[in-house]
């Protein structure tokens, strides 16, 4: 379904409806295994992810994972400022859950069957696909377009790997230290696209400096489908997770966020996923 614009009225009322995103760093006393009502919940997110974990230049936070997590955290029993936000980045989301860093972690974390054998996982609460990001003009609608065309990713992905191996063997491959390099690239046409999940490439297309530049081409190379990361044998948290998910869902809390966060980028949805069934 193509997401009309976010009005500024709509985006208001779903701050609202979530009671604000809180900021983070306070010092709390509770640890992230309290199980709901204590002084603070600490929440692992990504800080560098426009429309989904992001820290903000006046220290808030924004984005679709923000906004699940602030949801999630109210149904177990904490407010938004009760909760202590804490930047987990991929490489170090399962240690970060077994020492007991964080209660549970919302950071475009993807359910894999590796995974899964170190954490426990809620959800899933979005289904993302890897996709293109391509200027608006651009002449290109497959995979198959990229053939001796510069494509960009981040050091370290698979996404841009993936493209090669399977669909466009001639694709120069340039890699970035980070996704906003990336984006760049793009806008000054040192690239022509650029590769990942379509939500975060849907994220970093809305923001105020790139609407209306660029667009997603709208392919799905790959299911992935984000779950909230609970430390290794915590059913009794998994379960509380989903059922917020749940309400979440059902109250349309999900769809508002959806818009507030990827609409201005048209970004095509998958409708939400079904609570618990764990897709791998």
């Amino acid at each position: 379904m193509k997401l009309r614009k976010v009005t500024a009225a709509s985006a208001a009322v779903f701050a609202l409806a979530l009671t604000a995103t809180a900021c983070g760093g306070d010092d709390g006393n509770d640890s992230g295994s309290s199980s709901g009502g204590g002084d603070k919940i600490k929440i692992g997110i990504k800080y560098d992810q426009p429309g989904l974990g992001l820290k903000e230049p006046g220290g808030s936070f924004s984005g679709f994972d923000v906004d699940v997590a602030t949801y999630v955290a109210k149904e177990l029993g904490y407010e938004a400022d009760q909760i202590e936000w804490v930047e987990t980045k991929s490489a170090d989301r399962e240690n970060a859950l077994a020492r007991g860093d964080v209660k549970f972690i919302a950071a475009t974390y993807s359910i894999t069957d590796e995974r899964a054998e170190k954490v426990d996982f809620a959800g899933p609460y979005l289904l993302a696909h890897q996709d293109l990001l391509v200027k608006k003009d651009a002449d290109i609608s497959e995979a198959t377009d990229l053939n001796d065309k510069k494509l960009c990713s981040v050091v370290g992905s698979t996404s841009a790997q993936n493209v090669k191996k399977d669909f466009a063997p001639k694709a120069q491959l340039q890699e970035r230290g980070t996704y906003s390099e990336c984006i760049a690239a793009l806008q000054s046409g040192a690239v022509d696209a650029l590769t990942t999940d379509d939500s975060i490439l849907a994220g970093f297309a809305a923001q105020d400096q790139y609407k209306g530049q660029f667009k997603l081409v709208g392919l799905k190379l790959s299911n992935e489908n984000y779950g909230i990361g609970v430390k290794k044998g915590d059913t009794e948290t998994v379960n509380k997770i989903n059922d917020a998910l749940e309400k979440m869902v059902g109250d349309k809390s999900w769809d508002k966020a959806v818009e507030a966060n990827f609409g201005p980028a048209e970004y095509k949805n998958e409708p939400a996923p079904k609570i618990g069934n764990i897709v791998k």
